[in-house]
């Protein structure tokens, strides 16, 4: 990954703390981790604000009979498939 160097004012007392946390040979990278979790949030509320369905029924129509009813389908299947295999043997 390619980096750049940026001219960032931060107040002093600001300074002092993260250099107090890290170090001043730290400050970089502990800005960069900060900046990085910070982007990863703004963009999860922007998803998470957004009025848009993301869920749609008739894409999941396995679900129709409520999903309750799919998971103990689904259990039933896969202990079907286990017992038949223990009869099979290893």
């Amino acid at each position: 990954m390619s980096t750049r160097r940026t001219h960032v004012l931060l107040p002093e007392d600001l300074i002092q703390e993260i250099d107090e946390l890290v170090g001043p040979r730290g400050r970089s990278a502990f800005l960069v981790d900060t900046a990085r979790n910070e982007v990863r949030r703004q963009r999860l509320l922007q998803f998470l604000q957004n009025k848009e369905a993301v869920w749609k029924d008739e894409d999941h129509p396995e679900l129709a009979e409520g999903a309750a009813a799919w998971v103990r389908r689904s259990r039933a299947e896969d202990e079907a498939s286990r017992s038949r295999k223990r009869r099979r043997g290893p």
